[in-house]
């Protein structure tokens, strides 16, 4: 495993695990952009990995969520808009489980 920059020696950066409907989500994004704007699609992609990465590197960024869930939403920018990555932590095996994963601009209800 990966030790975190700077770092005391045996502290480790903890694992992102993603859902299968986290997987899903980000397939769903990528398709529907690849469709319109295939450089764009690559670019989103790249923008939602790199947020996970960050959050590998510091999970406890954002603050839980008011329901009680301990989830919390890392917002990732990226061109006009921007991604979200629900997420929480497993504390008990040193994990960052993103749940979900969408546009900021998509309807939600």
């Amino acid at each position: 495993m990966a030790r975190k920059s700077g770092a005391r020696k045996g502290e480790i950066l903890p694992q992102i695990k993603w859902l299968p409907e986290a997987l899903a989500d980000v397939e769903r994004l990528y398709t529907s952009l690849h469709e319109k704007i295939p450089a764009a699609a690559t670019r989103a992609a790249k923008a939602i990995l790199d947020g996970a990465g960050f959050l590998q590197s510091i999970p406890d960024i954002r603050r839980p969520m008011d329901d009680d869930t301990g989830r919390r939403e890392w917002v990732v920018p990226c061109g006009a808009g921007a991604f979200v990555l629900r997420y929480n932590m497993r504390d008990e095996n040193d994990t960052v489980v993103i749940i979900r994963v969408w546009h900021s601009k998509e309807n939600r209800t």
